[in-house]
Order: structure tokens, then C-alpha cells, then sequence
């Protein structure tokens, strides 16, 4: 995976203002709450991806 493919992620799955997710809705026709399991994937991802280059420019 890429930085491109969370962050597409993370741009469909959006909270509605039912407070589900309009991602899993639209893609799978499934009431999801917000966060669902894509977005917290995505946002760790992003979380290790980040670290690693802090703790790599930190040496």
C-alpha cells in the first residue's frame, strides 16, 4: 500500500450526518458507524508511516 491509496481511503470514508460512514455505504450498501475499520487502518498506517520518518531523521 501507498500513501495515495489511504488517503483515498480516508477521503471516501467520511462521517455523514447520520454519524455513519458515507464510504461503506456507498460501497457495500453497509451502515457502518464512524470510524469503521478502513478508517482506522488508514489513520494507523499513516500514524507508523510518520513515525518511522521521524525516528529515522532523529539518528
Amino acid at each position: 500500500m501507498n500513501d495515495g491509496q489511504e488517503q483515498a481511503i480516508l477521503a471516501v470514508h467520511v462521517r455523514g450526518l447520520d454519524g455513519m460512514c458515507v464510504g461503506c455505504r456507498a460501497w457495500w450498501s453497509r451502515l457502518a458507524p464512524y470510524p469503521c475499520w478502513q478508517v482506522d487502518w488508514a489513520t494507523s498506517r499513516q500514524a507508523r508511516t510518520i513515525t518511522t520518518r521521524f525516528l529515522e531523521n532523529v539518528r
